[in-house]
């Protein structure tokens, strides 16, 4: 049939190519104009220089919100991660009418617009003094991250054998024990894959920013969308780069531990 040969296979992959091509050729365009020598954001390019690069690191404003950023993310990450991991393995293993709602709420960050959270945490915090607060900022972030380590989670308990976890304990281990011994190396790959969605979603994250944070404690997403509003230049560019290159890597990280983790389910009797 037409449907299934090789004209058919051949338009399928042009039409893919188009596809990814027009998703990915404008990020791709921010990479060379953040190596250009002039001021100005245009084709071609003037020369190649790094200098928008040195600038982030000279530029105080730049390298405070870059540390604000880290900062605020491994903070994120940790609570979302361990926290994401507890809910994960408790909600496998309880039994009760009310898990799909409980569940639906824990998953509720990924869905609810950014705004909205945003607004519901400032009118949260700001009585309690966590308005304008890097650690304010962190449990937000937490709240946003920690459903993706659930997901992440949920999905590699599938290649957990309750009987392993059983056989540990009959043998005398402690319920704590048994879990870094025998649950935990094998959801690892899940509880990493969630901890490297939650940073890229901490280090991201910019509308609960411009709710939560003054201008001591900018992240640089917030420090570019300020700069945007101001001043294109390709120092915006550049910061933009490192924030691609993060995602990219990550990205791969990630893949690579999904890839181990099917592994294991095939090992797995």
């Amino acid at each position: 049939m037409l449907s299934s040969g090789p004209f058919a296979r051949a338009c399928l992959w042009g039409y893919g190519l188009l596809v990814l091509a027009f998703l990915i050729l404008p990020i791709l365009v921010i990479v060379p104009l953040s190596f250009s020598s002039g001021a100005f954001l245009h084709f071609p390019l003037p020369g190649l220089s790094l200098r928008w690069y040195a600038r982030l690191i000279e530029h105080e404003p730049w390298r405070l919100t870059l540390k604000n950023s880290v900062i605020v993310g491994a903070v994120a990450t940790a609570l979302a991660t361990v926290l994401g991991t507890l809910a994960a393995l408790g909600l496998a293993r309880a039994r009760f009418p009310a898990k799909g709602l409980i569940m639906a709420l824990v998953l509720a960050p990924m869905i609810v617009p950014a705004v909205i959270l945003a607004t519901g945490a400032y009118f949260f915090y700001r009585p309690l003094g966590l308005a304008n607060s890097l650690l304010g900022l962190a449990l937000a972030h937490a709240v946003l991250g920690a459903p993706f380590v659930v997901v992440t989670v949920s999905a590699t308990l599938g290649a957990l054998d309750p009987s392993l976890v059983r056989a540990a304990q009959s043998l005398g281990a402690p319920p704590w024990l048994a879990f870094r011994k025998v649950t935990l190396p094998i959801i690892a790959p899940g509880v990493i894959s969630g901890a490297l969605f939650a940073f890229v979603t901490s280090f991201d994250e910019v509308v609960v920013a411009l709710f939560l944070t003054g201008p001591a404690q900018r992240t640089l997403p917030r420090q570019m969308f300020d700069g945007i509003r101001e001043e294109i230049n390709p120092e915006i560019l550049a910061a933009a780069t490192i924030l691609i290159v993060l995602a990219v890597a990550l990205l791969i990280t990630a893949e690579l531990l999904r890839r181990r983790s099917v592994r294991l389910r095939g090992l797995s009797p």
